[in-house]
């Protein structure tokens, strides 16, 4: 699985922005004090914590901790502490960094999650509006194809009339996908293999099916996407359906 670029780079930042950090504080070691020092090295580990991850932002305090002693405590260029008061202030700066690192993770984390949402329901809303006003189901069904690469970032996906034929892969309104009958584990085996099925169906009644392609490789979309997907697919097959455009019963 490749580890995305922001995070490789975030865990660089982590070990190099408190190094360089501590580093061009070294002329200010003898006229500005300890705790204030320690003070901008925090600072520092909050911005790679809020750029990153937890992990990143613990990898920082863990720097900044360790340059502060390295840099700014006697004797210089040593990560041995004298002083009980540097001690203190070295420990504190490592506890104090690894709290506001993981919090700051964590208010990135909510950002992006409110983002996400505020997106997806962007996506159902816009989608309501065409099925509501378009005069061509064609036009709904080609704007929920296109969601669907979004949302479920998928190579390629492609929407089949006509009745069921073969048994490939199904993504099933509740989000999870089933093989041959049973329950695939997504998240631990990732997406199964070739084309799985998205049905559009309403009341009952069978209108096509989306074909979906993953990127190979990739990872699944969360849960939440997956069920914007099924609902997506609704929407669809509801335009269909006002059109009389039926590829007969379920199945």
């Amino acid at each position: 699985m490749r580890i995305p670029l922001r995070d490789t780079a975030a865990v660089a930042a982590g070990v190099l922005a408190p190094f360089a950090a501590a580093l061009v504080l070294m002329p200010l070691r003898t006229s500005v004090t300890h705790t204030n020092l320690a003070l901008l090295l925090v600072v520092v580990v909050v911005a790679v914590s809020a750029f990153g991850n937890r992990f990143a932002g613990a990898l920082a305090a863990l720097s900044a901790a360790a340059w502060f002693d390295f840099f700014h405590t006697e004797p210089y260029q040593s990560f041995h502490i004298q002083d009980r008061v540097d001690v203190e202030t070295a420990v504190l700066l490592l506890v104090v960094g690894l709290i506001v690192s993981q919090l700051a993770a964590r208010a990135r984390t909510m950002k992006r999650v409110a983002v996400t949402d505020a997106t997806h329901l962007e996506r159902l809303h816009g989608t309501t509006r065409l099925a509501r006003f378009s005069t061509s189901s064609d036009d709904v069904v080609q704007r929920v194809r296109q969601e669907l690469i979004e949302v479920l970032e998928l190579r390629a996906c492609r929407f089949e009339y006509g009745t069921l034929i073969g048994r490939p892969p199904r993504l099933d309104p509740d989000g999870s996908v089933k093989v041959a009958g049973w329950i695939w584990d997504l998240e631990r085996q990732g997406w199964p293999d070739g084309e799985i099925e998205l049905r559009a169906i309403v009341h009952g009644r069978y209108q096509g099916r989306f074909l979906l392609t993953p990127e190979s490789g990739s990872v699944p979309p969360p849960l939440e996407a997956r069920l914007v997907a099924a609902d997506l697919a609704a929407q669809a097959a509801s335009a269909l359906d006002d059109d009389g455009v039926s590829a007969g019963p379920r199945s």
